[in-house]
C-alpha cells in the first residue's frame, strides 16, 4: 500500500484525495475545474493507487457523505460503460490489476455494506454488483456470494438491507449461467425469507422485493417447482398488501415481470392476482395502480405473441399454450379499466411525457381489443353511448378514448355500422366541443378510425364521396387549433392520405390536394409549431400526403419544390445563433432534408415527372451539401437519405456530384460516434452503386478501405456491420469482376462472419434478430459478388472461398427461417453459366434438402 502511495501526484498529496472529490462537486467552476484534472492526472499515474484510494474513501465512516458518493461513482464509472468497446477495455483493465490490490478495493467495498450511512451503502452495493458482473464469468471472487448470504444473518437491520439490495444488483449484472443452481436457490431463500411479512424492517423488506424482481430471471428451476413456485407467489402476493407503499409498489412490479418471464405458470394463481390487482387500481396509491394495470397489459402482450406465433391453433402438445387468461378475465377486467378512464389529469394533454392511470388503462383497453377481437365491443359500447354526450368533460373524453382504443383487434365488419354512426359525431365535436381534452381525443380517435378501417382493403369503405369533404373541411379547420389538438389532426389527416394509396389513377383527395398542402405548410410557419411536436407532425403529414398523391396531383408536387428549397436555403442564412436557435435550425433542417426525399421519390419514379424535375437537380444538390457543413448528426442522416433518393433518381447523371460529394460520403462511412449515420451512409453507397454502375469504380479503393475499417472496428455499433456486408454486394454488382482486387480482403472477412453468427447461441430475440441481419448481409454480399463475376474469365478467382460459402449454406439451412433467402440465392448459382459454381449450388441444394429431411 505504501509502495502504491508514492506514486499518487503531487498535488492530490497536498491536498486529501477528500478535499479534491469535494472540490470536484464545488459550485465555482474553476475549483470544480481543477479539481477534476487532478483525479484525472491521478488516474492516468497510477491507476491502482486511484482505485484504492476511491474504494478507501467509501470506507471510511468519518469522511463527509459527499464525498464518500463521489469516490463510489467514480469507481463504479471505471468499470463499465455504455459504448461497448470502451466498457470491454475497462473490463480488460480491471482484470489485469495487480490481485493484492482488487481484494483490498473489494474488502473495502465489502466493509461498506454494514456503513450506517445509507448512501454510502447503496453506492457499494452497485460498484460490488460491476466487480461480480466482471469477475464471476471468469470464475473469480468464488467466495463472494457465499460471504454476502453469510451478512444476511447479521443482526443490524441496516446490513441486511444493503446486502439485499447488493444481491439485488449482482443478479440484474450477472447472467444465470454464471451462479450455479445450488447459489440460485440460497440467493433466492434469502430475499424470498426478506420479503416475508414476519420481516419487521420495512427497508429490508423493500430492498429483498426490489432483489426479487432482478432475480427472477434465475429462478427457472425454481418456478418449475410447485411447492416453491407456490412459496414465492404467495409471498410476493402478500408484499402488494403491504402497509408501505413502496413495497407494494415493488411487489408489483414482480407479478408484472413474472407474467412475462413465467406466462405459462401463473393459472393456479390468475384468479387471485386479479382480485389483488382491481382492488390496487380501485383504491391504491397511482404508482402502485399503474403497476397493476402493467400486469394485464403484460398479459396480453404474451397472448398476442402467442397467437400471433401459433395462429390460435393448439394442440396437446403445443410448446406454448395460450391460457386464454384475458377472454376469462373479460367481464371483470374490462369495467376496471374503464372506470380509469375517468381519473384524467387536467393539463395531460400538455405534457408530451405525462403517463397515469386514464392512459394506462385506455393503453391496457387497446391491447385487451388486440387480444379478444370482437368480444370486446360489446362490452365497452353501453359505456361509450352513456358518457360521450355528458356534460362533465372528463365523461365525454374518456367515451371517446374508450371508442379510439378498441378500433385495432376486433374485425371491420363488427366495427364498421359503429363508425358510421360515430364519424359525424365525432367531426361535430372536433369541431364543436368546447374542452380542448376532448378535442385531442377526439381527433386521435380520428387518426385511429382512418388508420384501421380506411384503405383499399376494407370491404365496406366508412369514406365516400359524400362525407370526404366535410371530413376534410373539419381537420383543416383544427390546424388553427391548440398545438395538441392540431397534432393529432395532422396524425389523422395523415391516415387519411395513407388510406388512398392503392387507389389507383384517381383519388378523394385530389381536388384538395392544394388545400391541404398548404393548409401543413402554414402550420409549420405557426409560432407555437415547436410546442406538442407540431412542427415534426405537420411535416410527416405533407410528406404521407405526397407520398400517396395521384399522377393528377403531380405539377403541384413539382411546385412544392421551390417552396421547400427555399425555406432550407433560409436556414442556411441564419446567423449568429444561440445553442437553442441552431438545434431548432438543425431540426427545421432535417425535416426540409426529409421533405425534400419524398418529393424526389415521388417525381422520381416515373419518366413524365422525373423529366421536369431534372431542371431542381443540381440546385437541390448544392443546397444538400451546404447542409452537410452543418455537424448536426440528424440534419447529416436526413441529407444523406435524401442524396440516396437524387442518385436513385438520376441515375448515371449523378456521377457529375461525386467529386464535391465524396468527401461527405466518407465522412459518413467514418462516423463511429453517430452510428445511426453511418448506417445511413453505407445505404446510400449501395444506391449511389445502383445509379453509377461501374461509374463508382473511381471512387471504390477509398469506399472499400473504409468499410474496411468499419468492420474491425470495436467502436462501431454492431447494427451496422450486416448492411456493410450487403454493401459489399452492391459494389461487386455494379463493378463486375473489378471487384478481383478487393476479394482477399472481403472475403476473409465474410468468411469469419459466417462462422461467428454460425456458432451464435440465440440466448435473446435481441441477438437472434442480429444473427439473422447478419447472414442476410452475407448471404446478400455472396449473391453480389456471385453476378457481378457472372460470364467474366476471372470467376476461377472464387472458387479457393467455395468450401467456406457452402459450409456456411449448409449451417444456415438449419435456420428455417432464412430458408427463402437460401433458396434464391442457391437459384442465382444454379443458372450460372459456369459449370463449377452451378455444380457446386448443385451439391449444396442436395446436401441441405438431406439435412432437412433428417
Amino acid at each position: 500500500m505504501s509502495d502504491l502511495y508514492k506514486m499518487i501526484p503531487s498535488d492530490i498529496m497536498a491536498m486529501e484525495v477528500t478535499q479534491v472529490l469535494l472540490n470536484a462537486q464545488s459550485v465555482d467552476g474553476a475549483v470544480r475545474k481543477h479539481a477534476e484534472e487532478s483525479l484525472k492526472q491521478f488516474q492516468e499515474q497510477n491507476l491502482p493507487g486511484f482505485l484504492l484510494s476511491l474504494s478507501g474513501e467509501l470506507a471510511n465512516n468519518e469522511k463527509p457523505v459527499d464525498s464518500r458518493k463521489l469516490a463510489g461513482l467514480i469507481l463504479k464509472n471505471a468499470l463499465d460503460a455504455k459504448e461497448q468497446h470502451r466498457k470491454f477495455e475497462l473490463v480488460q483493465r480491471w482484470l489485469s490489476l495487480d490481485a493484492a490490490v482488487k481484494n483490498q478495493i473489494k474488502a473495502c467495498l465489502l466493509q461498506t455494506l454494514s456503513s450506517p450511512v445509507p448512501d454510502a451503502r447503496s453506492t457499494a452495493s452497485q460498484v460490488i454488483a460491476k466487480v461480480a458482473g466482471i469477475e464471476l464469468p471468469q470464475k473469480q471472487w468464488p467466495e463472494l456470494i457465499g460471504s454476502l448470504l453469510s451478512n444476511i444473518h447479521q443482526l443490524p437491520a441496516h446490513v441486511k438491507q444493503a446486502t439485499l439490495e447488493t444481491l439485488g444488483y449482482l443478479c440484474e449484472e450477472v447472467s444465470p449461467d454464471v451462479v450455479d443452481q445450488d447459489q440460485v436457490n440460497k440467493i433466492l431463500t434469502a430475499v424470498v425469507q426478506g420479503m416475508n411479512a414476519s420481516e419487521g424492517n420495512n427497508d429490508v423488506r423493500l430492498a429483498a422485493t426490489r432483489a426479487l424482481y432482478n432475480a427472477l430471471g434465475f429462478a427457472q428451476a425454481n418456478f418449475s417447482n410447485d411447492m416453491e413456485r407456490d412459496y414465492i407467489m404467495r409471498v410476493v402476493c402478500e408484499a402488494t398488501l403491504s402497509p408501505e407503499v413502496k413495497i407494494r409498489q415493488a411487489a408489483f412490479e414482480c407479478l408484472v415481470s413474472i407474467s412475462s418471464s413465467y406466462y405459462e405458470k401463473l393459472a393456479p394463481y390468475i384468479k387471485d392476482i386479479f382480485n389483488i390487482t382491481a382492488k390496487a387500481v380501485k383504491e391504491d396509491e397511482e404508482p402502485v395502480a399503474l403497476q397493476a394495470i402493467e400486469f394485464w397489459s403484460s398479459i396480453c402482450d404474451e397472448e398476442i405473441d402467442i397467437l400471433e406465433e401459433y395462429g390460435g391453433d393448439f394442440t396437446g402438445d403445443s410448446d406454448i399454450p395460450c391460457f386464454y387468461f384475458i377472454k376469462q378475465a373479460l367481464p371483470a377486467l374490462v369495467p376496471m379499466l374503464l372506470e380509469t378512464l375517468l381519473k384524467q389529469e387536467d393539463d395531460q394533454d400538455q405534457d408530451d411525457g405525462a403517463w397515469n392511470l386514464a392512459m394506462a388503462g385506455g393503453t391496457c383497453l387497446g391491447l385487451v381489443a388486440r387480444t379478444v377481437g370482437d368480444d370486446i365491443v360489446p362490452l365497452v359500447m353501453p359505456f361509450i353511448e352513456e358518457n360521450i354526450t355528458k356534460p362533465d368533460w372528463r365523461q365525454r373524453e374518456a367515451a371517446t378514448y374508450a371508442f379510439g382504443s378498441i378500433l385495432e383487434g376486433p374485425s371491420p365488419d363488427k366495427l364498421t355500422s359503429i363508425v358510421n354512426v360515430a364519424l359525424n359525431f365525432m367531426l361535430t365535436a372536433l369541431t364543436n366541443d368546447p374542452n380542448s381534452h376532448v378535442k385531442d381525443t377526439t381527433a386521435w380517435t380520428l387518426g385511429r378510425i382512418f388508420e384501421f378501417l380506411h384503405g383499399s382493403t376494407i370491404e365496406t369503405p366508412i369514406i365516400t364521396q359524400a362525407n370526404c369533404q366535410q371530413i376534410i373541411t373539419v381537420l383543416l379547420q383544427s390546424m388553427k387549433d391548440a398545438p395538441n389538438v392540431t397534432e393529432k389532426a395532422c396524425g389523422a389527416l395523415y391516415f387519411l392520405a395513407q388510406g388512398f394509396e392503392d387507389v389507383g389513377s384517381s383519388s378523394s383527395l385530389t381536388p384538395h390536394f392544394q388545400e391541404i398542402v398548404q393548409s401543413l405548410l402554414t402550420v409549420t410557419h405557426r409560432e407555437d409549431a415547436g410546442e406538442s411536436r407540431l412542427r415534426t407532425a405537420a411535416y410527416e403529414t405533407l410528406n404521407e400526403v405526397v407520398r400517396c398523391s395521384t399522377d393528377e396531383t403531380a405539377s403541384m408536387v413539382l411546385q412544392l419544390i421551390p417552396v421547400i428549397m427555399m425555406e432550407l436555403h433560409q436556414t442556411l442564412e441564419a446567423q449568429k445563433l444561440s445553442s437553442d436557435e441552431r438545434e431548432k435550425q438543425n431540426e427545421l433542417q432535417g425535416l426540409l432534408c426529409g421533405c425534400l426525399q419524398v418529393i424526389i421519390q415521388k417525381l422520381g419514379s416515373s419518366e413524365p415527372t422525373k423529366h421536369v424535375f431534372m431542371q431542381y437537380v443540381d440546385q437541390i444538390m448544392n443546397l444538400f451539401l451546404r447542409v452537410f457543413a452543418s455537424r448536426s448528426a440528424t440534419v447529416h442522416e436526413e441529407a444523406m437519405l435524401a442524396i440516396g433518393a437524387l442518385a436513385y433518381a438520376t441515375g448515371p447523371d449523378f456521377t457529375k456530384y461525386m467529386p464535391e460529394f465524396y468527401k461527405y460520403l466518407e465522412m459518413g462511412l467514418q462516423n463511429f460516434e453517430e452510428y445511426q449515420v453511418c448506417a445511413v451512409t453505407v445505404g446510400v453507397v449501395g444506391d449511389i452503386c445502383r445509379a453509377l454502375e461501374d461509374k463508382i469504380l473511381p471512387y471504390c479503393d477509398g469506399i472499400m478501405t473504409q468499410l474496411l475499417k468499419d468492420l474491425s472496428s470495436n467502436q462501431l455499433h454492431r447494427s451496422v456491420k450486416p448492411p456493410i456486408f450487403s454493401c459489399f454486394g452492391d459494389i461487386a454488382l455494379a463493378i463486375g469482376e473489378n471487384f478481383e482486387k478487393y476479394l482477399m480482403y472481403g472475403m476473409p472477412m465474410l468468411q469469419s462472419a459466417a462462422e461467428l453468427s454460425a456458432h451464435t447461441s440465440s440466448a435473446d430475440d435481441e441477438m437472434t434478430e442480429y444473427t439473422n441481419l447478419l447472414r442476410n448481409g452475407i448471404l446478400e454480399a455472396y449473391s453480389g459478388i456471385f453476378q457481378g463475376f457472372k460470364n467474366s474469365p476471372k470467376t476461377q478467382l472464387l472458387i479457393p472461398y467455395a468450401p467456406h460459402i457452402l459450409q456456411f449454406l449448409d449451417a444456415i439451412y438449419t435456420w428455417r427461417r432464412t430458408w427463402m433467402i437460401c433458396k434464391e440465392f442457391l437459384n442465382e448459382c444454379l443458372s450460372s453459366e459456369d459449370h463449377l459454381i452451378k455444380e457446386s449450388a448443385e451439391w449444396a441444394k442436395l446436401a441441405i434438402s438431406r439435412a432437412i429431411s433428417v
